[in-house]
């Protein structure tokens, strides 16, 4: 298995914690096995094996459990007396009126629950309803560049293994890892079409599917580029396919639902208001976007762009756009009261491009850090307070402060 430090951290500071656990993510990106890797830590920690009750609700052993009452009836003997008993619920939105038993059980002493799901609307729905306030949640993506090559590509350069990551995907099951392009886009065809047709169409009984793959291909396709749901059917209307605005809005929301993109908003950095101009979209990972897009895919400033945004997803609770006299900042993370600003560049060579990376930086009046990443083979540098670095340094956190 490979080692997915950050999940099994998050896992850990929150064991034994009342607050209901969540793990969301879109398929096959490793919740159930993150799962199993932090049930092994606990039986290594001293837990009895009794004290672990895992259910996977895809698994078939287990089809019979699709409801909140027949689950209830399956874990009301396993629930061990006078120790703690760790639950384990994995894929929970199949079972119907899942959100009954999730309660029963978090008012029960003694009873650590953690549960995953593939959609966001775990999080929109009953369930936070039920739980408002009871539960955190930790979203997990594919594999980071660090934990891909830790786990896979350390005999590489980080560049070359940079290189596989974004053609051959970071989805951690992905036996595709020996390079052939067409067990490769096998497996691409196979993820997107499980997460459309459960997470995106039937989640949300559309009934256009030429129209969602229309608009989905605009998203992969468009990545770091602000855009608006009119620019977006404007231009799809152009190439033939018929669909309005707020169809386009119900696409999209849909995609992000299942964590096939996510949506980075620009806010004004005086007035810390949300501009209405669009926004930012960016997509779960390089190989699926390849598989879609074909060699139109490689332009690797906006890939790169991408890539960090999904770094910083990860690190700080908050991400989105910046906009300062005009002038756009990539990325700005909130961390409570830790403001960071980010540049992103395939290379600061060039003319004028220096210039033009450095110029949203200057611009804002504050001393919070400001970092420009960027490909170019050169040592961590600084100019009037602005940190340069490595894009690949900074992804497998070396030369960090």
């Amino acid at each position: 298995m490979i080692d997915r430090p950050y999940g099994l951290k998050w896992l850990w500071q929150w064991k034994d914690q009342e607050p209901i656990k969540v793990v969301t993510g879109i398929r096959r990106c490793g919740k159930s096995t993150l799962l199993s890797m932090f049930q092994g830590q606990l039986r290594e920690d001293g837990i009895n094996a009794d004290q672990i009750v895992a259910i996977n609700f895809e698994h078939p052993d287990f089809m019979e459990l699709d409801n909140s009452v027949a689950v209830w009836k399956y874990l009301k003997p396993k629930i061990v007396q006078g120790r703690n008993t760790y639950v384990f619920l994995d894929e929970i939105q199949r079972v119907r009126d899942f959100e009954k038993v999730v309660d029963g059980l978090f008012v029960l002493p003694d009873v650590d629950v953690y549960i995953t799901g593939s959609n966001a609307y775990l999080l929109s729905g009953e369930l936070a309803t039920y739980l408002s306030g009871r539960y955190v949640a930790l979203h997990l993506t594919p594999l980071s560049f660090r934990e891909y090559y830790d786990g896979v590509a350390s005999s590489e350069s980080p560049e070359r293994a940079y290189r596989d990551y974004l053609a051959f995907s970071s989805f951690p099951h992905n036996r595709a890892w020996d390079k052939e392009p067409g067990l490769v886009d096998d497996y691409m065809e196979g993820i997107l079409n499980t997460v459309l047709r459960k997470d995106v169409i039937n989640r949300n009984a559309f009934r256009n599917p030429v129209a969602l793959d229309a608009v989905a291909r605009y998203v992969f396709g468009n990545i770091g580029n602000l855009t608006s749901m009119r620019n977006i059917a404007t231009v799809l209307k152009s190439e033939g396919v018929s669909i309005d605005a707020s169809s386009v809005e119900d696409y999209v929301s849909a995609l992000c639902g299942a964590y096939l993109a996510y949506k980075a908003v620009p806010k004004d950095l005086r007035g810390r208001e949300l501009l209405k101009s669009g926004a930012k979209y960016y997509v779960v990972d390089m190989g699926l976007r390849r598989f879609i897009l074909g060699s139109r895919a490689f332009d690797m400033g906006r890939v790169l762009e991408n890539v960090i945004y999904l770094e910083l997803a990860r690190r700080h609770q908050e991400v989105y756009v910046g906009r300062v006299d005009g002038r756009e900042v990539d990325f700005v993370t909130r961390d409570g009261g830790d403001v960071r600003y980010w540049q992103v560049a395939e290379t600061l060579r060039g003319e004028g491009v220096r210039d033009r990376e450095f110029a949203p930086l200057k611009a804002i009046a504050d001393h919070c850090p400001k970092t420009i990443l960027s490909l170019d083979l050169d040592p961590v540098g600084y100019d009037i307070g602005i940190k340069t670095m490595n894009a690949l340094d900074f992804l497998l956190e070396k030369g960090e402060e």
